[in-house]
């Protein structure tokens, strides 16, 4: 009897590593290898000292009422993570927040009752998280022809890929337009560490670890560039969706992010963790550090950011991803919808014909609202639903893992329903035939089992105890995530359930 648990349980541990392979896209490097010793690059650090220490808060006894000013995109199960405290005793706090609350409005006076936790950072803040996204802020910005302005080396700077090669400013959009991350953010940590946009000499570091990340599967600009969006998308995301609460610094020095902190520079503290040891890292994210660098290439960025998650945010009505009258099954949960980690925001769908194999499947993935194909790529193809042509503004859905050959054409304007593409394993690393979707909003990553969670014909998704796992629910009925594609992982589109 034992030997036959072992086996099952090494049976089940196959299948869910299996099944966590089972969705990368295509441009992702290689799993990490181990981090090599060589050095690498420091951004210089003056030599006189900080102009002023970063503010740091002192201890409140337990349960204080603190106030607080909502930032775009709160919630409040996710203030409760922040204070360390729940959403009821917020509410208690705050009865005029409806019970119905998803995003708090920007500028929304509370009070919240904090629980003290030790190691906190600091509460000075870098960049507003509208400055963050790859969002409606960015829509007057040409990185290539900014990039072609300046006399740095990234403008003549090229990396060869499948096909053809990349070029200074549009390296930086194939990044930005992925990972769905501010083109502008990016330039600005190449000028800090890589002097990119005003040193005429390339580094010597260039084609090994040129941003500080030591490790043999990320060598080369692109590749390093691809991990530190991955990297500053976690920490965003982490602390956007309350998962993230400490991070560990090179040292062994343990931090946590002041609660009142924003997603942005909560991404900076974690990203700069990362790479730099204590001295550099204050620097990076102090007011001479990385934001300097920024306001000097575009002006003070708390001039310029605006909120753009408004108060009450609500999802438009969605259907599920394939036709009515068909069952498919649920093969994955809320998991990274580019790249790894959080954000948590795609779910993943197999038509049953093709279930555990690789071809291309007879039966096509559909459009789950009205809208236009603004963008089509290696297997994906973007559904702008406000219609306006851009992916920056407003709700869009990704779709990955369609055959190549059976995508439309960008112009392409479809209704709720009609065919999209037909589920495959292309587009990167897939064990079987399935179709990838997620939702933006103004250039965010929208969390699948968030506050605005995803909901297909009424089917909410919740998120599990890991990337993958989750559940959709409807009335009464709860369906698992599961590659197994069981009976009970199985929902029919347009039937009542």
């Amino acid at each position: 009897m034992r030997n036959f648990i072992y086996r099952v349980l090494a049976l089940t541990i196959g299948l869910v590593l299996i099944f966590l392979s089972a969705c990368v896209p295509l441009e992702q490097p290689p799993a990490p290898g181990p981090d090599v010793v060589e050095d690498a690059p420091l951004p210089p650090i003056p030599d006189a000292p900080l102009p002023t220490a970063l503010p740091t808060r002192e201890p409140y006894p337990p349960g204080t009422l603190v106030e607080y000013i909502a930032q775009s995109g709160d919630t409040l199960p996710v203030l409760a993570a922040h204070f360390n405290t729940t959403e009821a005793e917020i509410r208690e706090a705050n009865p005029i927040i409806p019970g119905d609350a998803t995003t708090m409005p920007a500028g929304f006076p509370m009070q919240i009752p904090i629980y003290f936790r030790p190691l906190w950072g600091t509460p000075y803040q870098i960049l507003p998280d509208s400055l963050f996204v790859n969002g409606p802020l960015q829509r007057d910005f040409d990185a290539v022809v900014f990039v072609e302005s300046q006399p740095g080396w990234l403008k003549n700077y090229k990396v060869a890929q499948v096909k053809g090669s990349l070029k200074g400013g549009e390296i930086i959009n194939h990044i930005a337009i992925n990972y769905s991350i501010s083109p502008r953010l990016l330039l600005a940590v190449l000028e800090y560490q890589l002097g990119a946009l005003s040193s005429p000499d390339l580094p010597e570091s260039i084609d090994r670890y040129s941003l500080g990340y030591r490790n043999n599967n990320y060598t080369g600009l692109l590749r390093q560039l691809t991990w530190a969006a991955n990297t500053l998308n976690n920490g965003y995301y982490g602390w956007r969706t309350g998962s993230l609460d400490t991070f560990n610094h090179p040292d062994g020095r343990t931090e946590r992010p002041d609660p009142w902190q924003n997603s942005a520079t909560v991404a900076f503290h974690y990203f700069y963790s990362k790479l730099f040891p204590i001295e550099a890292y204050d620097y990076a994210v102090s007011g001479v550090g990385l934001k300097q660098t920024y306001q000097d290439l575009f002006g003070d960025p708390w001039v310029n950011g605006t909120a753009h998650i408004e108060g009450s945010l609500k999802q438009p009505e969605l259907s599920l991803p394939f036709a009515p009258g068909r069952t498919w099954a649920f093969t994955g949960g809320p998991h990274n919808a580019w790249g790894e980690g959080d954000p948590l925001s795609a779910l993943d769908f197999a038509p049953p014909s093709v279930l555990g194999g690789c071809s291309v499947a007879e039966d096509p993935a559909v459009a789950v609202a009205d809208g236009v194909i603004v963008r089509r790529g290696d297997a994906l193809a973007i559904l702008d639903l406000d219609g306006d042509g851009d992916e920056r503004t407003g709700w869009v859905v990704l779709y990955l893992h369609l055959a190549n050959e059976s995508l439309p054409a960008v112009g392409t304007v479809l209704k709720q329903g009609q065919p999209i593409g037909m589920p495959s394993c292309e587009g990167g690393s897939a064990t079987g035939t399935h179709v990838h979707i997620a939702r933006k909003y103004n250039g965010e990553w929208m969390a699948a089992g968030g506050a605005v969670a995803f909901n297909l014909e009424g089917w909410v998704a919740a998120q599990g105890s890991i990337a993958y796992q989750g559940t959709l629910t409807k009335l009464s009925r709860v369906v698992n995530a599961c590659v197994c594609s069981d009976r009970e992982s199985q929902l029919s589109a347009g039937l009542q359930q």
